[in-house]
């Protein structure tokens, strides 16, 4: 049952001030000498330094926490390719998300161009306005050129949230639900169904996890990406099996795990029934997932099972990494969010659904308790902790592969100011909602 109607979502965008987001000052303005300094003529003054080094932008403007969140609107959600403007509403839903969880200041910028080389050229120009990028809903296999060139030619993080995001999250899940049923990544087989951005990052960062690529069998909706595939893109073509089976069904017997980043209701009860022992099975389409939690469990006792929806247990959620990687990232002044910074995050969030919920956690969601196992085994986004597991974890990452340009000496010190910007920030509402 949806919890909105239509007129509600419509209402809610469109009251009073319309959209999501705004941009308030961040420095005083009432008197003659405050706008002499924000503007005319003290503002040529921390202009001129910057002219001389341009890395003190950073000291002297928005740039250390600001992010831009991009799009041309050609994969938007579930809605597909439904151009630039219509995908600005998601692209402020994103800044918003940004700024409650991590304090992380956002221009959404739409660009109604599909050509990836031209879409290239216009993020670059953009780097002196933003200490990072986040690249959103771009359709695959464009977003992998769109990203691994930003990401050469760009002197500041560049994160497609809809591959490393995904990934991230599904594979802090993994970890935690391997530990469960004590079997090791190295061992496991794999089925991945969907074969675009997310699907393929995610096969990425769980081979850096451990796990063999001979063991992952990928498929989209023409069936296994074979070896002999026409059709398969060259980022498809790293995880082609030569094994001899063609449908998602002979992928499933006797298999370990399955993580869904398709469509709905590609699943039966007999491909559940055929695999493993103690399975793992993420069914993460959105809003309907591969196989629907209730027929699941009904068939499968036995099994660990995700969605990417918030009504069940074990959310995958994106909203539990990309606020919090950029704001480790935009701490220490990296240049890139690397292998290590995405492993780090996983990791982190990991670690974190082991530790004791506090109430307020499980009084937000309207649960009696959470204690990690089958039903809770990744934090849930409201865990205001996240913050400091996440973003302290990126920042020691970024630090020690040498993607930092600042360290941080005091990381307790650093913990209480991330735990500061998220009670500035969130602390206040959820107050008024829950007994903290």
């Amino acid at each position: 049952m949806s919890l909105y109607t239509t007129e509600e979502a419509l209402a809610y965008h469109s009251k009073g001030r319309k959209g999501k987001i705004e941009v308030v000052p961040a420095k005083d303005f009432q008197t003659q000498k405050d706008l002499a300094l924000a503007y005319s003529p003290g503002v040529a003054l921390p202009s001129l330094e910057i002219a001389e080094n341009a890395y003190t932008a950073y000291n002297y403007t928005a740039k250390s926490n600001l992010v831009g969140v991009i799009s041309n609107g050609t994969a938007v959600l579930g809605l597909g390719n439904i151009g630039a403007q219509a995908a600005k509403p998601v692209m402020e839903g994103k800044g918003l998300l940004f700024k409650i969880f991590a304090d992380i200041d956002v221009f959404d910028i739409e660009i109604d161009e599909k050509d990836p080389e031209k879409f290239i050229e216009i993020v670059k120009t953009l780097e002196p306005t933003f200490g990072g990028i986040n690249l959103e809903d771009i359709k695959s296999p464009e977003c992998f050129v769109i990203e691994e060139t930003l990401k050469r030619e760009m002197n500041i993080p560049v994160f497609h949230d809809d591959q490393h995001g995904t990934a991230v999250i599904v594979g802090a899940a993994l970890i935690n639900s391997l530990k469960i049923i004590n079997k090791k990544i190295e061992d496991i087989s794999i089925v991945i169904n969907g074969a675009g951005a997310a699907g393929i990052s995610c096969a990425k960062l769980i081979v850096l996890l451990g796990a063999k690529m001979e063991n992952i069998v990928m498929c989209d909706s023409k069936g296994i990406i074979r070896i002999d595939s026409a059709s398969a893109t060259v980022y498809q073509q790293k995880f082609a099996t030569a094994k001899n089976i063609f449908t998602l069904g002979e992928a499933m017997n006797n298999v370990d795990v399955f993580i869904g980043v398709s469509v709905a209701n590609v699943v039966s009860k007999e491909m559940l029934l055929s695999m493993n022992e103690n399975p793992i099975v993420f069914a993460l389409a959105n809003p309907d997932p591969e196989i629907t939690y209730e027929e699941a469990i009904a068939v499968r006792r036995d099994l660990i099972f995700a969605t990417g929806r918030s009504d069940y247990p074990n959310q995958v959620n994106n909203v539990l990494g990309f606020p919090f990687i950029f704001r480790g990232a935009l701490d220490v002044r990296a240049t890139q969010i690397n292998d290590e910074m995405k492993i780090a995050a996983s990791l982190a969030l990991a670690n974190l659904a082991m530790e004791d919920v506090p109430k307020y956690v499980c009084e937000a969601y309207n649960i009696e308790n959470l204690q990690f196992g089958k039903d809770y085994i990744i934090p849930k986004p409201l865990d205001l902790r996240v913050i400091e597991f996440v973003a302290v974890a990126v920042a020691q990452a970024a630090i020690k592969s040498g993607a930092a340009r600042i360290k941080i000496d005091d990381w307790e010190e650093y913990r209480i100011n991330l735990r500061n910007k998220v009670e500035r920030v969130h602390m206040n509402y959820l107050m008024t909602k829950v007994k903290i």
